[in-house]
């Protein structure tokens, strides 16, 4: 596996040798001074360039970065939007296992787009056609401070959607419950984690995509619990999980609301956990649920 320097020695030299391209800047978490260091992180490359067409009519210009395993163009695939003449991309994943997200993009499309990207790193300007970047920071990934609003919202969310992984469940529609879990319910659960470890940190740390850097900051039993609340696709199990899943929300959501000296709808998650456990319960010949 070639190593960060022979890699950066590799990207600079390129673009170096290449008249077309302009300026060169990284972003992503190699650029992020607070993110955790390993194997699998992506070089996210963007060569500046006057335009994208002789890029893209010869596409067997980046054989120079290596051997690839497989690759992807983005804005070819149907599943992205794209404006190829300004921005066009090779998503590629080596044979020495690197991986190298690399997009030529025009200037103005970059002057567009770099002043709110904090986590960017210019490594080359031929022209010094890009403006001058501070130093990369998380700032604005970091967790923000609820409202009084966004708190009462993500209660109400969470507890209501339980609705729809009650009846699910009796139903045992297994792809359903999952997704009103994981895209629904669980999402909340998060909010309120991520907040939770704002309150201890004054607000001043990222949790990373999904929060899954969240254990840094919570007590082990607590990030324990959280893990449980990831089913296998059997039915028992999934109840199981659903169960732990709310206490732990209306344990969390308990201390945030005495943080923020705010009120807890206590009921409202009453009246839903109890809907929850009434329909658990329910026989599956039943032609009512009371």
């Amino acid at each position: 596996m070639r190593t960060e320097q022979e890699m950066f020695n590799l990207i600079l030299n390129i673009a170096k040798n290449d008249k077309r391209i302009r300026a060169v800047y990284m972003s992503g978490s190699r650029t992020n001074p607070n993110a955790i260091k390993h194997i699998f992180q992506d070089y996210d490359i963007v060569y500046v360039v006057e335009e994208t067409k002789s890029f893209r009519e010869r596409k067997d210009w980046i054989n120079q970065f290596g051997e690839r395993l497989y690759m992807q163009y983005p804005e070819e695939n149907s599943y992205y939007k794209h404006d190829v003449d300004n921005c066009y991309g090779w998503l590629i994943q080596f044979c020495d296992g690197n991986r190298l997200d690399l997009h030529v993009c025009t200037v103005s499309h970059v002057l567009k787009e770099i002043k709110g990207d904090r986590l960017c790193r210019i490594l080359l300007d031929k022209d010094k056609c890009l403006p001058n970047m501070p130093e990369p920071t998380d700032k604005d990934y970091r967790v923000r401070k609820p409202t009084e609003y966004n708190f009462f919202d993500t209660c109400n969310e969470f507890w209501w959607c339980l609705n729809n992984v009650a009846k699910g469940l009796w139903r045992e529609e297994i792809p359903y419950v999952m997704d009103m879990i994981n895209y629904c319910v669980r999402p909340q659960l998060i909010h309120l984690m991520e907040w939770e470890i704002g309150f201890k940190t004054n607000f001043t740390v990222s949790v990373g995509k999904s929060g899954k850097y969240m254990y840094r900051w919570l007590e082990n039993q607590t990030w324990d619990t959280f893990l449980k609340t990831y089913p296998s696709g059997q039915m028992k199990c999934i109840w199981k999980s659903v169960f732990i899943m709310c206490d732990l929300f209306n344990d969390i959501a308990k201390d945030i609301a005495c943080k923020m000296n705010i009120n807890y709808n206590e009921i409202e998650a009453n009246n839903s956990l109890k809907f929850l456990k009434d329909v658990y319960l329910l026989p599956k010949n039943a032609k009512k649920i009371y």
